[in-house]
């Protein structure tokens, strides 16, 4: 939900702080937690659009550049093919699309492996977030603010717990989601870490190459880049703006 992403929407404001920043959660995360989650990544979207409505964007007529991550990548280039003119441009983070990567690229066995041992097995808050904490942003866990994130994640899995149905419903998503042949019509920029141990970086290589867009590789950096390398990321996305994107608004 929209509160894993911690103090990054703070850090992303501050580089762009004529922009307004929303982290919209979709049904059955966050805030949004007691909502059935949508099984595709079309609904996801649908849910998206609606939830940017409500909170006042005008799609359409007023730009919406979109950074995504996992998912939410999916969900974003669902979003650029179907209503390209909605989106000025989209920063894709560690995703992996059907078609262009093998399965066992694109959701790493062993890792999901354990991910579900634990979610069956009976597994204290802390133990449970502290392991995905490890396997998803390697760099951060191992950093001084590790302690605080670890608190924040338990109090969120208490108060805005995602429940297995809907976990099981956006893997499906996932799985099921096929993406376009062509790039959408949308500026695209590919972000990954190479330390990712959830979706292997071959497969935003295999899509920047499938796409001709452009990919930068944190050479450390996990699955959760916001996370473990937020300052990078954000020095991406500003100069690939500034160089590929110059009538950014």
């Amino acid at each position: 939900g929209a509160g894993h992403w911690g103090d990054f929407p703070a850090r992303w404001q501050a580089a762009w702080p004529g922009r307004r920043v929303l982290v919209p959660d979709w049904p059955g995360n966050g805030a949004r937690w007691a909502e059935r989650s949508p099984a595709t990544v079309g609904g996801l979207t649908e849910a998206l659009r609606r939830d940017l409505r409500a909170q006042g964007v005008a799609l359409g007529s007023e730009p919406v550049g979109v950074l995504a991550l996992s998912l939410g990548a999916m969900v974003s280039c669902d979003w650029a093919q179907r209503h390209p003119r909605e989106l000025a441009a989209a920063v894709l983070v560690n995703t992996s699309l059907r078609g262009h990567s093998p399965f066992w690229q694109r959701l790493r066995p062993a890792r999901y492996a354990g991910l579900l041992r634990r979610s069956i097995q009976p597994t204290p808050a802390e133990d449970w977030e502290r392991h995905l904490l490890a396997i998803t942003a390697p760099l951060h866990a191992r950093s001084p603010g590790a302690a605080a994130t670890l608190i924040d994640w338990v109090r969120l899995r208490q108060h805005q717990p995602v429940s297995r149905a809907n976990a099981l419903r956006q893997l499906a998503a996932a799985l099921r989601y096929r993406p376009p042949v062509t790039p959408p019509p949308v500026p695209l920029l590919l972000l990954s870490g190479a330390g990712d141990r959830l979706v292997h970086p071959a497969c935003s290589m295999a899509l920047a190459r499938a796409w001709g867009c452009p990919l930068r590789t944190h050479p450390e950096a996990g699955h959760d880049l916001p996370l473990d390398a937020p300052d990078w990321l954000i020095e991406q996305v500003r100069h690939w703006l500034q160089a590929e994107a110059p009538t950014d608004q």
